[in-house]
């Protein structure tokens, strides 16, 4: 079965329903309810997920809502090495991302979900936007 890190922007088109990129996420986390698929998430995004909706947007059951979600994925603990390896690596201009991406490593991901894949220019795991892999799915079925 595919292992597949879900960057943050994901999680919260989903939770959000982000009107651009709600049916893409939801299809997505349908196929990991349907055990098609593996999904992984650093803990660092349920911690980010949960001040945007809850501070951000406003929504008031945000842990409710990302305990539910919860069930959908395998959390990668935020370690010290994770910590290191994004604090030296200079190929991340965002920190979180590093974060993210060590954390595929460390999980031994296959593939990275995200919508920022710019941000991941140099990474050795394979990047792919939602809309790009469930064509890519479809076309392999």
């Amino acid at each position: 079965m595919k292992k597949i890190l879900i960057d943050t922007n994901i999680i919260l088109d989903l939770l959000a329903k982000r009107e651009k990129f709600y049916l893409d996420s939801r299809r997505i986390f349908s196929l990991a309810d349907n055990n098609e698929i593996e999904l992984y998430i650093s803990t660092l995004s349920i911690a980010n997920s949960h001040y945007i909706l809850h501070e951000m947007l406003k929504i008031k059951k945000s842990r409710e809502i990302l305990g539910k979600f919860k069930v959908l994925v395998n959390s990668i603990a935020l370690s010290d090495k994770i910590i290191e390896l994004a604090l030296n690596d200079s190929n991340f201009k965002d920190f979180e991302d590093g974060i993210q991406y060590y954390s595929a490593i460390d999980a031994k991901c296959d593939l990275i979900i995200t919508r920022n894949s710019k941000d991941f220019k140099r990474s050795s795991i394979p990047i792919m936007k939602p809309n790009e892999f469930l064509s890519k799915r479809k076309a392999v079925k």
